[in-house]
């Protein structure tokens, strides 16, 4: 319940107040709490953090370890807290619970995908208790075959419990349940199962074929309904201890609506502040850069029409710096309301209102090692030397079937956490957080783009002009693009920038004393450049370093009298 129905129902509660900052929740003390589960989790298995209180471990290697040194009908102890676990499928009366899971954990002629499961549950169990130890934090757990399963047990008995998906249990567990409550269908795709099939549970999607899927939905998606109204998933735990993106949102419920430009750019100021301050904290801390800034609000019109058009989210290329990242989401925010609003539409004039208003930062990769040390040899040789952060502010150092695995999901007080083998949770206030969305798509890191744009300098400007032009560049994905920045040079008759294969080549436009200048700043002996430090770059940058230093082959000259032309000339002889 939200804090003022509870107050209605339960006048003497007690409602712990999060710490507020910038006129919002500040849930950092939380999101470092997460952080402790997930060191502790990550202890016995590849661990995957989906969300600030929910995390997928695969513990299918300890499971499989455990089963080979000793056999689970040998087990001569069980721990309590591992006889207290829900197995979907048993017969549980009350009285001899703990005896009746004991007897299915220790099955002699049991399956040994149920095996896995039994010494998951018991590995489960060990990490539960440490976080309990280490942290005070209870946590909630699933524990199956595929993170799917995993996810949907863990939220089934709470708090700090967990809860095995056996085999024969998947289908007890999937058909009753409402098609929307499954990852990826409480959107559109599930609206058109209703709506178009007449699908409400999973069980009703059992009735398909894996054709008429197809035929309605597309070879890949069609596939994917049918499996996972089977239960069957292949999505693999990605081990990643780190968060995918950074986020700072607030919802402005009823007459808290924003309902002008002014009030919006308020609010993004505050979240904008918050979201920079992360990306600066996971730059010193972690060595990772962001790439792209989405801005996402949820509005509504004072009229009817069109009421159920949804406001488009808008992404563009993420510039660090609190002032940047302020100003392209005001732009962004801008163009989504023109479409929101259409185009006969003036914002100005109202008629629409703001219930929910979040920025986020995405497309986290880590940032290129050797980056730093290259910088540093080039350091105060020149001037225009670019910044390597691009930020208005100060520089920063560098935040199918079944298969044989176990997954196993915890939450935590008010949090969640998942494993894959197993996924954990914690268990904060006694509550559920059933908003916890276990994230598992896999995330494929790309590689930062490497340019080599060639900058022109115009007659008669100013240094200072030159040292805007190189800081307005993003990153630094090239060394040429350092250089060339670098190496640009002007005379009276021509303005050019020195591309990389030009270096070393005077242009005739120059005079001697530039020559000479320009000879001094920009020519390096090869032998004085230590070797280890091109090896840090990333391979592309390293080829172009290695280019660069690479001695320029002589032009070919033909010697008077050597070519076929001068044989047969008639002046021969």
């Amino acid at each position: 319940m939200r804090g003022d129905e509870a107050k209605k129902v339960c006048p003497q509660i007690h409602l712990v107040q999060v710490p507020v900052a910038r006129g919002k929740a500040d849930l950092t003390i939380y999101r470092n709490a997460g952080s402790e589960v997930v060191s502790i989790l990550a202890r016995k298995g590849r661990c995957e953090r989906a969300s600030i209180d929910e995390v997928y471990l695969d513990l299918t290697e300890a499971a499989e370890a455990m089963l080979k040194e000793t056999p689970l009908e040998s087990l001569e102890s069980i721990d309590d807290e591992v006889l207290k676990s829900h197995v979907l499928g048993l017969n549980l009366n009350g009285n001899d619970n703990k005896e009746i899971v004991r007897e299915w954990l220790t099955r002699r002629d049991a399956d040994h995908r149920d095996k896995l499961l039994a010494c998951g549950a018991i590995v489960v169990a060990e990490l539960r208790l440490q976080v309990l130890k280490e942290t005070e934090f209870t946590c909630s757990a699933g524990v199956a075959h595929n993170k799917m399963l995993a996810k949907l047990a863990s939220g089934m008995n709470k708090p700090a419990q967990q809860t095995i998906v056996t085999l024969s249990s998947v289908k007890w567990l999937l058909e009753p349940l409402p098609i929307k409550k499954m990852k990826q269908l409480g959107g559109k795709l599930g609206s058109s199962l209703q709506t178009d099939l007449g699908v409400n549970t999973v069980g009703d999607l059992l009735r398909f074929s894996v054709k008429k899927l197809q035929d309605l939905y597309g070879a890949n998606t069609g596939t994917w309904l049918w499996n996972i109204a089977r239960g069957i998933s292949g999505d693999e735990v990605e081990g990643r201890l780190l968060p995918k993106s950074h986020g700072s949102g607030k919802t402005f419920p009823g007459v808290q609506a924003l309902k002008s430009i002014a009030a919006v750019e308020k609010w993004l100021k505050e979240l904008c502040e918050e979201l920079s301050e992360r990306l600066q904290l996971d730059l010193e801390t972690n060595k990772r850069v962001a790439h792209t800034l989405t801005l996402h609000a949820n509005a509504y019109k004072s009229t009817d029409t069109d009421s159920q058009k949804k406001f488009p989210s808008r992404s563009c290329p993420l510039r660090y710096g609190a002032g940047k990242i302020l100003e392209d989401s005001v732009n962004l925010f801008q163009a989504a309301l023109r479409e929101f609003l259409g185009s006969y539409t003036n914002p100005a004039d109202g008629g629409w209102g703001i219930s929910n208003l979040s920025v986020s930062a995405s497309k986290i990769v880590a940032v290129p090692s050797g980056t730093s040390s290259i910088t540093k040899y080039f350091h105060g040789q020149d001037r225009f030397q670019p910044s390597l952060e691009p930020s208005d502010e100060k520089l920063a150092p560098e935040d199918d079937t079944l298969s044989p695995s176990t997954s196993h999901q915890t939450e935590c007080g008010g949090r969640q956490t998942q494993i894959t083998h197993d996924t954990s949770t914690f268990d904060q206030n006694e509550t559920t957080c059933k908003d916890d969305v276990c994230l598992t798509s896999k995330h494929h890191e790309p590689q930062p783009r490497l340019s080599q744009k060639e900058s022109n300098i115009n007659e008669g400007k100013q240094s200072n002009e030159h040292k805007r032009k190189a800081t307005k560049e993003k990153g630094t994905s090239s060394i040429l693009r350092f250089l060339q920045t670098n190496s640009c040079s002007s005379s009276k008759q021509e303005t050019r920038c020195l591309s990389s294969e030009e270096l070393n080549i005077e242009s005739e436009a120059l005079t001697e004393s530039q020559n000479a200048r320009r000879a001094n700043t920009w020519r390096y002996n090869a032998d004085e450049i230590d070797q280890s430090v091109v090896e840090e770059l990333p391979p592309e940058i390293q080829e172009e370093v290695r280019t660069w230093l690479r001695p320029q082959k002589q032009a070919n000259t033909v010697k008077r009298g050597s070519s076929i032309s001068h044989y047969f000339s008639p002046d021969r002889n």
